[in-house]
C-alpha cells in the first residue's frame, strides 16, 4: 500500500539511514587511540575468535566526479596513486594484526570506494593477497566489491574471482542518457551488460544493480525505460536508493536544483520501481534492499539472521566489521572509530605508526539497549523494547507512536512494536523516535537524508 501524499509530507524529513546507533554526528568522540586498542582487542577475544572479522577497505579514487555521490572520493586520473596508498592500507592492517595477537580468521571483504576498479587488477590482487596470506578464510566467507561498469574489465573480475570474491555490485542509477548526462556519469547499456555477463562467466553467484531514484530528469516513463533494462540482465539483487539532495555539503548537486522532482512525484517513483521489482519476482528485504526469492539475502531475512551495518544489508551477523583506508568507519560493537578523511591526513598518519582514527563513540550498556532495539525494527520490522528503554522515551515519541498507530503505520502492544507493510516505508522515522541520543540535543541535523 503506498503512502498517501499527506503522510509524505508529514514524515518526509531528515533522518538518519541507521547504518549505526548512535549515528556520526551524535558520537561523543570518547574513544582515544589506547581506547581503540583495547575495545578491538575486547571484540576480538570475545567475538573475532570465534565468528571471524570483517573487512571494509575504502578505495576512495575516481577519475571522474558524478555530481549525484555523495561518498568520500578524491578525482584524479593519476593512478601513481595507486602504490603508496595501497601501502598505507597493509601498514594499517599489520597494526590491527599487531593488536589481536594471533592469526585472525575473515569472514568477509568489502571493497568500496570511490571506484575500486579506479585499481589496476594487478594492485588489487597485491593489496588482497598480502592481506589474506596473514590470515585464514572462513568456510562461510563472502567477498564482495563495487566496480563501475565502465572501468571494471574482465581481467578486474577474473583477478579478484581466484581470490575468492564472488559478488559484484554495480552502480547504474539510472540507464536513461539525459539522467546520466546531468548527473555526470554516462555508462551505456552494452557496458553494463558486457560487465554482468563478464561475472556471470567466471561464476559469480551475485550480481547486485544499484538505482536512484529522484534524481533529475527523471520520469515515470524514463524509470519504466530503466526497469525493463533491469528485467533483461536480471541481477540477484537491487539496491534502489532514494537520492539525498545535500547541496550545502556537495555543491556539484546545485547544478540540477530546478530539475528534480518533488516529494510527491518522488514517492510516486519509488512505489513504481517497487511494483516492477515485485512483479520481475524480486522480494522486498529491508529498506532499499530486493533481491531475488533464492538469495542469501532473502533466505537470512525469513530465518530472522538479518544485520544491518556500515555497508547495509547483510547475512553475516559478525560483530567486528573493521575499516581499513581514508574515511572507513570501524564497528566493534561495543564502540565505533571512523579514520581521517583526507587521503593526505590519513597516509601521513600511518608514516607516525599510529592507527588513522579521528572520531569515536565508545557505547554505554544503554546505547547497545537502543541500538538493538532499531537494529531489530530495520531488520525484521518489529521490536520487544526493554522497560528500561521505554520509561525514557519522551513525551514527543509516545505521542508520535500513538499518531503512526492511529495511522495504521504501526501497532504498539505493551512494549511490542510491529510495523505494518505501508510503515516499512517510513521504518526510519519509526527508528527515530527510539534516538534517544538525538533526542537528548533536540535536533535533526541538516546532513541527514530525507526520509523519502
Amino acid at each position: 500500500m503506498a503512502l498517501s501524499p499527506d503522510l509524505i509530507r508529514k514524515y518526509n524529513r531528515p533522518v538518519p539511514r541507521y547504518t549505526s546507533y548512535p549515528s556520526v554526528p551524535f558520537w561523543e568522540n570518547n574513544v582515544t587511540e589506547r581506547d581503540w586498542d583495547v575495545l578491538v582487542r575486547k571484540a576480538f577475544d570475545q567475538f573475532g575468535k570465534e565468528e571471524g572479522i570483517s573487512l571494509y577497505i575504502h578505495l576512495p579514487f575516481c577519475e571522474s566526479l558524478c555530481t549525484y555521490c555523495g561518498c568520500n572520493k578524491r578525482i584524479t586520473k593519476n593512478h601513481q596513486v595507486e602504490t603508496p596508498y595501497i601501502q598505507a592500507l597493509l601498514e594499517e592492517w599489520q597494526k590491527y594484526l599487531a593488536i589481536f595477537q594471533s592469526k585472525p580468521k575473515i569472514s568477509a571483504i568489502h571493497l568500496g570506494g570511490g571506484t575500486p576498479t579506479f585499481f589496476s587488477p594487478e594492485s588489487l590482487s597485491f593489496l588482497i593477497s598480502t592481506i589474506l596470506e596473514s590470515a585464514d578464510k572462513n568456510a562461510k566467507k563472502v567477498f564482495s566489491f563495487e566496480g563501475h561498469p565502465n572501468n571494471t574489465t574482465y581481467e578486474h573480475l577474473a583477478t579478484l574471482a581466484k581470490l575468492g570474491f564472488d559478488r559484484v555490485s554495480y552502480g547504474i542509477q539510472d540507464f536513461d542518457l539525459d539522467v546520466q548526462k546531468a548527473i555526470h556519469r554516462i555508462q551505456p547499456f552494452e557496458k553494463v551488460k558486457e560487465a554482468t555477463d563478464n561475472a556471470r562467466n567466471l561464476g559469480y553467484s551475485s550480481v547486485n544493480f544499484d538505482l536512484v531514484y529522484g534524481l533529475p530528469h527523471q520520469t515515470l516513463a524514463t524509470l519504466s525505460s530503466t526497469f525493463d533494462k533491469v528485467e533483461e540482465l536480471k541481477p540477484e539483487r537491487i539496491a534502489f536508493y532514494s537520492y539525498a539532495h545535500l547541496p550545502s555539503t556537495f555543491p556539484a548537486q546545485k547544478s540540477y536544483h530546478n530539475y528534480l522532482p518533488d516529494e510527491t512525484e518522488k514517492r510516486a517513483l519509488y512505489e513504481f520501481g517497487k511494483e516492477r521489482l515485485l512483479e520481475l519476482g524480486y522480494e522486498e528485504v529491508g529498506m532499499d534492499h530486493f533481491a531475488l526469492p533464492d538469495d542469501p539475502l532473502c533466505l537470512a531475512k525469513k530465518t530472522g539472521e538479518l544485520h544491518r551495518n556500515f555497508m547495509g544489508y547483510t547475512t553475516l551477523a559478525t560483530k567486528m566489521l573493521l575499516g581499513l583506508g581514508a574515511s572507513s568507519i570501524s564497528d566493534v560493537w561495543y564502540g565505533f572509530a571512523q579514520n581521517e578523511k583526507s587521503v593526505e591526513c590519513y597516509q601521513r598518519e600511518i608514516d607516525k605508526d599510529r592507527i588513522p582514527i579521528v572520531k569515536g563513540h565508545h557505547l554505554s550498556e544503554f546505547d547497545l539497549g537502543v541500538r538493538q532495539v532499531i537494529l531489530n525494527l530495520i531488520c525484521r520490522g518489529e521490536a520487544e523494547v526493554p522497560f528500561s528503554i521505554w520509561d525514557q522515551l519522551p513525551a514527543s515519541s509516545l505521542e508520535s507512536i500513538r499518531e503512526m498507530e492511529n495511522e495504521e503505520l504501526l501497532n504498539s502492544t505493551g512494549l511490542h512494536i510491529q510495523i505494518s507493510e505501508e510503515g516499512m516505508g517510513v521504518v526510519r522515522n519509526v527508528c527515530s523516535l527510539f534516538d534517544l541520543r538525538m533526542l537528548e540535543k533536540n535536533e535533526t541535523k541538516t546532513q541527514f537524508s530525507k526520509a523519502i
